[in-house]
């Protein structure tokens, strides 16, 4: 039985980060730039206006004020996406929306505020042919410049950078429809055991749903990764030899139960003949039963966590371990999930010398998190885990952790959206 870090160690440094591909930009999202990205053209590229207004020629307005208007000629309109006409001379403006290339001659654009059109639209004895300027303006006002966003040339995004919202709008405003990133890992899903019935089939006397694929499936889906759902292996070796083989052109292989001491545990059998086995066992509860190694396909390795069958256990090792490897493959490091310290506000024992991950609800008050086992702590039970904000990491060496004592909290991924971790609870 190895440590959990010895057992991540070995994992992460058995996966690598995947190859290249062309992805459309939308499905680009959550994905890392496999390459530099240059700009080959400036953003924006010309000079356009920041307001509706007037684009005139600063020196024109020298003075102005609602005191004593600069009246000038109004020559023309340009609207978004339009063509100047001419240029603007000294005594003349021309009426610009906002995100119109400026015309030549031009150094400024007053905002529509700071004139009198208004009043001349109400006024209809007043000619629209000229403006009233307001406000005196300086030369480059409301007037964004050619490339100040992003300059021909410059280096706008570098390699490995995570296509967000953000990174893409900045690759649409650079015209590109496609993104040069990491692949996304396809994940192999495989249950095992007589027990488990596929979802939408009745439920026989002594048999239980097949939570956990779909479970992991969820798991693999929300870090950007490729679930494919293989299917349940039956209790014989023959079928699980044919699942994995099935599954092998994976990134990596998950199967859930068979890797503990029963009759009918045949993972580690069937890892031996199709490949090789690196570890089983880690000091951890839940979570102890977990194999580790790889499948032979050809001359590909293929890597493969067996995780233990209980629902609860199988959730929690890969949170631990599958996470981390599969955003290595992703190109996005190996960061654990984000820890807090919080006080316990009950008692919990730890007698077996592993490392315990104790599921608990999280509030915060006064500025400081509060913690609670969340339900009933056995591995079986899959509840407990959905009301759960993150892990309560209780060391080996730690027998009990008494009311007030201050945990380290493991936040588990989809804790974040829950309102308890940001909001004050009385």
């Amino acid at each position: 039985m190895i440590k959990v870090e010895e057992a991540l160690e070995r994992i992460l440094s058995a996966v690598s980060v995947l190859e290249e591909e062309e992805s459309p930009l939308l499905e680009a999202v959550g994905q890392v730039l496999s390459r530099d990205i240059h700009s080959a053209i400036d953003v924006p590229p010309a000079d356009n206006s920041a307001m509706d207004g007037f684009a005139v020629q600063a020196a024109s307005t020298r003075g102005a004020s609602p005191a004593s208007p600069r009246v000038l000629r109004v020559t023309g309109q340009i609207a978004a996406g339009g063509r100047p006409g001419g240029p603007v001379g000294p005594g003349e403006a021309v009426r610009i929306m906002t995100g119109a290339p400026i015309p030549p001659g031009a150094d400024a654009v007053v905002q529509f505020e700071d004139t009198d059109e208004e009043v001349r639209r109400r006024a209809q004895d007043i000619s629209l042919s000229h403006i009233g300027i307001l406000r005196e303006a300086s030369a480059g006002l409301n007037i964004r410049q050619a490339g100040e966003d992003i300059p021909r040339g410059a280096l706008v995004l570098p390699r490995g950078t995570v296509v967000n919202p953000p990174q893409v709008g900045v690759l649409a405003s650079l015209g590109m429809v496609r993104a040069p990133v990491i692949r996304r890992p396809v994940v192999a899903i495989i249950g095992t055991g007589d027990e488990l019935t596929p979802l939408g089939e009745p439920l026989p006397p002594g048999r239980i749903y097949d939570s956990n694929t779909y479970a992991l499936a969820a798991q693999v889906k929300r870090l950007g990764a490729i679930p494919r759902i293989m299917g349940i292996a039956r209790d014989v070796e023959a079928d699980l030899r044919d699942k994995v083989r099935q599954a092998a052109e994976a990134d990596l292989v998950l199967t859930s139960g068979g890797v503990s001491q029963g009759d009918y545990d045949m993972v580690k059998g069937v890892l031996a003949q199709e490949g090789e086995m690196n570890f089983w066992t880690v000091s951890m509860k839940p979570g102890k039963p977990l194999a580790f190694g790889h499948f032979r396909r050809g001359q590909r390795r293929v890597p493969h966590l067996g995780l233990p069958g209980n629902p609860v256990s199988s959730m929690i090792t890969f949170a631990v371990f599958g996470r981390p490897a599969v955003l290595k493959m992703m190109g996005k490091g190996t960061a654990p999930l984000p820890t807090v310290e919080a006080v316990m506000e009950e008692e919990v024992t730890n007698r077996d010398g592993r490392r315990y991950y104790a599921r608990v609800s999280l509030s915060r008050r006064s500025g400081q998190y509060h913690a609670r086992l969340s339900g009933p702590q056995g591995s079986g039970i899959l509840s407990s885990m959905a009301q759960a904000d993150g892990l309560a990491i209780i060391p080996e060496d730690t027998t009990r952790v008494r009311a007030g004592d201050r945990v380290q909290v493991m936040l588990l991924e989809w804790s974040q959206e829950k309102p308890s971790l940001s909001q004050e609870r009385g």
